[in-house]
C-alpha cells in the first residue's frame, strides 16, 4: 500500500517537486499520490504540515 495524503493538505507542492517516481499530483482539493509510489518516504520527509501518511 503506498503513502497517502490527508486532508490537511495545503497543496504546497513541496511533495511533488521531491517525489523520485513522479507518484504525486495535483488534486481537485489536494495532491494526491498514485500507486507508482515505491513507498520511499521523500516526500513524507517535506511536508510542512505532516499530511503525508505511511503504509
Amino acid at each position: 500500500m503506498a503513502y497517502t495524503i490527508n486532508e490537511e493538505c495545503i497543496s504546497c507542492g513541496s511533495c511533488a517537486g521531491t517525489c523520485p517516481v513522479g507518484a504525486i499530483a495535483e488534486g481537485e482539493t489536494k495532491y494526491a499520490i498514485s500507486e507508482e509510489c515505491v513507498e520511499c518516504g521523500a516526500c513524507a520527509a517535506v511536508c510542512p504540515v505532516g499530511a503525508i501518511i505511511a503504509p
